[in-house]
């Protein structure tokens, strides 16, 4: 089994569920319509010899718990404390995703921030500065284009100090 726990946690089609299957090795279903994940799944991940246990918890805009999505996400970041939250977010939609960010940071959860889709960011013209908002919050922050395999190593490299 595990000691280590990790919690991957984000709005609805940011990518969590094909970073999971990308880390697990695993091929979770992966919808693109808000509620498609409503448990919690959990796989494992090999970093630098260990094994982690991954929740792929269900995608959610806040921790009010007004659904049973956000009560999912909620109980178990709050109640397992995990080792870490990975929050995936949509580099092409910073501003709506960073409010579950600033929500998460008030729990105490150690996270590390995932800016996925970036490769739709940049096509759209927008530029990403992982480093400022890794500065500016406190916590490592990723690139990433998930569907295309792109930064999962550099994910990987976070989860090794663990």
């Amino acid at each position: 089994m595990s000691d280590c726990i990790l919690a991957l946690a984000g709005n609805p089609n940011v990518g969590k569920s094909t970073i999971f299957n990308a880390l697990t090795g695993m091929r979770q279903h992966i919808g693109n319509w808000p509620g498609k994940t409503v448990e919690r799944k959990e796989g494992h991940v090999q970093v630098s010899g260990r094994t982690m246990t991954l929740v792929d918890l269900p995608g959610t805009y806040s921790l009010a718990a007004r659904s049973l999505e956000e009560q999912i996400a909620r109980d178990f970041i709050v109640r397992s404390q995990p080792k870490a939250v990975i929050n995936v977010l949509d580099a092409a939609n910073l501003e709506r995703n960073l409010y579950l960010t600033a929500q998460l940071l008030e729990t105490g959860a150690r996270l590390i921030l995932v800016l996925n889709m970036a490769d739709v960011a940049t096509s759209r013209g927008l530029v990403l500065n992982p480093h400022a908002l890794s500065d500016e919050l406190g916590c490592p922050a990723i690139t990433m284009a998930a569907s295309k395999g792109q930064g999962l190593a550099e994910l990987r490299a976070a989860l090794q100090g663990l």
